[in-house]
Formats: structure tokens, sequence, C-alpha cells
């Protein structure tokens, strides 16, 4: 499964064109399966501009696979045993919010698909993988 960050869906959204949105629209393209972690959801719609672009996507989110933690409590857990490892070994995580994402990915034994530093930064301490844009 290719799990999709924030990162590459609001470049999408906002219409810019870099290495990771053009891979997205290449699996949609291809009917690739991907989902998109469920704390991304809500990033996503907390940065709507107005309520049009709130239904717009909602709309979006609602006709997508949603990745959610199976054990929410031990996904939580494992977000910050990355959070606090990374710090310990020197890495910094701008965010616990990626630190989640990355808990999440790893759980359902995911791809992460991103345009985001920190997800380099914490696959130094954890196994996660990612498609490499």
């Amino acid at each position: 499964m290719i799990a999709v960050d924030t990162s590459v869906l609001i470049n999408l959204f906002r219409g810019r064109s870099n290495p990771a949105v053009e891979r997205l629209r290449t699996l949609s393209r291809e009917d690739v399966p991907f989902a998109i972690p469920d704390l991304c959801c809500m990033e996503i719609l907390q940065g709507a501009r107005d309520e049009r672009e709130w239904q717009t996507l909602l709309q979006y989110l609602e006709s997508q696979e949603v990745l959610s933690a199976r054990h929410p409590l031990r996904t939580h857990i494992d977000a910050a045993r990355i959070y606090f490892d990374c710090r310990r070994a020197g890495v910094t995580v701008r965010g616990p919010v990626d630190c989640l994402v990355a808990a999440l990915v790893l759980e359902h034994d995911a791809i992460l698909l991103h345009d985001d530093r920190d997800y380099e930064a914490i696959a130094t301490v954890r196994p996660l993988r990612m498609i490499c844009v």
C-alpha cells in the first residue's frame, strides 16, 4: 500500500508541480491503489480557505481510501518513541504530526509518498519505506 502525505496533497490541490505530485498523478492514471493517513485528512481540511474549498476538499477526501490506526494508543506510543529516538540521535523532527504519520505508515507496512524532509530524518532511526522522487 502507498500512503500519500499531506505535503504531496497540498501541492496537488494548489496546482503545483514537483516530482512527488507527478508521481501521485501517475499512480492515479495507472489506477495504483493508495491511501491517505487519517491525520493528513485533518491537515488538509484545516487549511481550507473558505466553505467552498472545505466542501471540495471534503468531497475528495471522502472518496479516497483512508489509513487509520489499528490500535490507536499503540500507534501514538510508537509515534512518541519515534520522536524520542530521533531527538536522542540528534535528528531534528519539526513536529509530532510527522512522527504519527510515520508510525501509521510503519504499522500498515506501507510505502510513503511525501515531500517533507522530516520523513528523511525519521528514516535514519526507523525503517520507513519511501518512494524516492
